[in-house]
């Protein structure tokens, strides 16, 4: 096993890997901000450095200084959480070639999954279903671009090769649309993420967001996790996730699960990772892979009894994955709110104090948070500030979990979104399941 780690990340998720090394034994290093040096994490490591100021692009985003706090802490590998570097290719490069061990898939991995051509590419060789469309980035000829949109058929979206978190696309109706559609997509993407490269697909009307977790563990051995639906949305961003997605039989997870395996043994997967798909009318549409730990992996754990976060300390340190597909059961049903600090009408953010806070317990919950009464919440970084989870024998319990958990979660001194969670679990539609991407924001009025 590992025998120290830096945790190269902050809050919930930072405290998150700090808690599984614990009972692995592993020693661990955090590092943090000069705005984040009462984090809970910080003050329960074996070793804290800070690595800079309070902008991100100054501590977390620096390569060079998290690389420096590894090799003066003696520490042997390097975990990124989410977010942040997580996805960064180069700097998994720079850590592996500085002697260390990057928790995650190896750079190429990264790289490859992280643009959505080569992504697309991949995952079409290896026989996982992707939405109809381009087959590769488009160009500037008018005519040709008329002429796949047309095979795909209308509405089509253009988006961003190496775009994500719901930017770079632009949805087109109809072919006087296309080309300047296509242009100003185009134009965004260089700005936005230093790459034009854009392509088409076919635009679902009313999907759902159904993602598969898997494990790799870069030794031939793959499994998954079953599915999440993550369709409670609002602008791209995930508010509510459960496990497993209403509608989905076990034929249907166990097609599209063994189809995700074999496309992490043909890729060389190492680590955690989740498939996001489209799903409309029974069918899976392959959309991105995320090459990381994902903020809703508990509700996985919770359906599965397997820790994601230690299986991904096992791995990296050059063990076989400890479990097997036969191992992975279903187990009743797991529901995820992310509570922000922000208005819950307004959705700005909110930083500031927490007066008093008091968690909610019982049974079937769980609570991931980094705060605690007299914290300071930041406004330097993303305003998630816990992750409330319930489990119960079925989707019913666990939605009355939810709203009791709700009930009981207090947080003075800031706003934060829980009325809006209250509202979402009291939602006849949503206690039906199988709401799509567009429920939520049709719902808010946006």
């Amino acid at each position: 096993m590992l025998d120290k780690i830096v945790i190269a990340n902050r809050g919930e998720i930072a405290l998150r890997i700090l808690r599984a090394c614990k009972e692995l034994g592993i020693k661990t290093v955090a590092v943090h901000s000069t705005a984040d040096r009462h984090l809970k994490h910080v003050l329960l490591a074996d070793e804290s450095i800070c690595i800079g100021p309070a902008a991100a692009t100054d501590s977390y985003l620096n390569i060079p200084s998290l690389i420096a706090a590894a090799e003066v802490t003696d520490a042997v590998a390097i975990h990124p959480g989410y977010g942040f570097l997580a996805e960064n290719a180069d700097f998994a490069d720079q850590v592996e070639n500085s002697g260390f061990i990057f928790i995650g898939p190896r750079g190429d991995t990264i790289r490859l999954m992280g643009d959505k051509v080569s992504a697309i590419e991949a995952m079409r060789k290896a026989g996982v279903p992707c939405v109809p469309g381009s087959d590769g980035p488009i160009g500037d000829d008018a005519e040709k671009n008329k002429a796949i949109a047309k095979r795909i058929g209308y509405p089509v979206i253009i988006k961003a090769s190496g775009g994500g978190g719901g930017r770079g696309m632009r949805v087109v109706r109809s072919e006087d649309e296309l080309q300047s559609s296509a242009e100003l997509t185009r134009a965004e993407a260089k700005a936005a993420f230093g790459n034009d490269m854009v392509y088409m697909e076919k635009f679902l009307e009313n999907p759902r967001h159904i993602e598969i977790q898997v494990l790799a563990d870069g030794q031939g051995n793959a499994i998954h996790l079953a599915e999440r639906d993550c369709s409670m949305q609002r602008r791209h961003q995930k508010v509510v996730e459960e496990a497993p997605a209403p509608g989905v039989t076990e034929e249907m997870r166990r097609q599209i699960g063994e189809r995700c395996c074999r496309a992490c043994l043909e890729i060389g997967y190492r680590g955690a990772g989740t498939f996001e798909f489209l799903y409309e009318n029974g069918e899976f549409f392959f959309i991105e892979m995320n090459t990381r730990i994902q903020v809703e992996h508990p509700v996985s754990e919770l359906i599965t009894g397997v820790d994601l976060v230690k299986e991904q300390l096992r791995i990296a340190a050059g063990q076989p994955l400890s479990i097997t597909q036969d191992d992975i059961k279903v187990r009743g049903h797991a529901i995820e709110c992310r509570i922000n600090a922000e208005d819950p009408e307004t959705f700005i953010p909110s930083p500031g104090k927490i007066e008093f806070f008091h968690a909610p317990g019982g049974l079937g919950v769980r609570w991931d948070s980094h705060i605690y009464s007299g914290y300071t919440v930041p406004p330097y970084y993303d305003s998630m500030i816990g992750k409330l989870i319930t489990y119960g024998e079925n989707r019913d319990v666990a939605i009355a979990r939810m709203r009791h958990a709700l009930d009981e979660l207090v947080v003075d001194g800031i706003r934060c979104n829980v009325e809006l969670h209250k509202e979402i679990m009291a939602d006849e539609n949503f206690q039906h399941g199988g709401t799509n991407i567009h429920y939520l924001e049709k719902k808010l009025g946006l």
